[in-house]
Parts: C-alpha cells; structure tokens; sequence
C-alpha cells in the first residue's frame, strides 16, 4: 500500500483545514487508518485513528473535539478535518495504515502501522 498525504498549508489560529491520505496500490477496506504528527524538535505522536468500517475514532486529548477522522473507503481516502487551529498543531502530519479490522489499543502506537505517508506541513500562525 502506498499512502500519499496532502493538504497540508498555511493558516492561521483559529482556521480550519482538512488534510487527505490517499491510498494507491491496494484498497483499504480492510485496514485500520491513524494520522501522527511530528512537531519541530519533538517526537512524532499520535493524533486519531479510524477503523476499517469508519464506525469507530480515537483521538489524542489535544485535539478531541476539534479534529475529526473519517473515510470513503470507495475512493480509498482518509481523511482528517482540522478546526479551530492552534499555533501547537504545527507540525507535518503523516498518515498511517495497518491491515486490521480489530480496531486493537496499538493503533495509537507509531511501531504498530506498517504503512505510511510521505507526510504534509501544517503551519499555524498566531
């Protein structure tokens, strides 16, 4: 499976935007989907997950209620809304997947994903 991430940009405190991961070279129906950012000098970290049906999200406590995961597994994509940005969502946002459809407690783990993106910058001014 190749994962490919974008819409990733510019925007300032307060703004919205909804990045993309499109999956190519094997459908996704079966997997589980997660995104994970990596912040300027931290480590990369999770932000939410998505099981194979889309009937079931985690996310990280920094961002619940103001991200949303979701999926169209007929056009092969994830995809993660982003509201009410804030200077500390900056970082590049990498997408992830796993074939499992036990939505399983490693899906918040980096090791446990064995496909992911090339990653995309999101910046957010204050």
């Amino acid at each position: 499976v190749q994962l490919q991430a974008s819409g990733g940009g510019l925007v300032q405190a307060g703004g919205s935007l909804k990045l993309s991961c499109a999956a190519s070279g094997r459908t996704l129906t079966r997997y589980t989907a997660g995104w994970f950012r990596q912040a300027p000098g931290k480590e990369r970290e999770f932000v939410t997950a998505i099981s194979w049906s889309g009937n079931n999200q985690d996310y990280a406590g920094s961002v619940k209620g103001r991200f949303t995961i979701s999926r169209d597994n007929s056009k092969n994509t994830v995809y993660l809304q982003m509201n009410s940005l804030k200077p500390e969502d900056t970082a590049i946002y990498y997408c992830a997947a796993r074939e499992s459809v036990s939505f399983v407690s490693g899906r918040s783990k980096e090791g446990w994903y064995g496909y992911w993106g090339q990653g995309t910058l999101v910046t957010v001014s204050s």
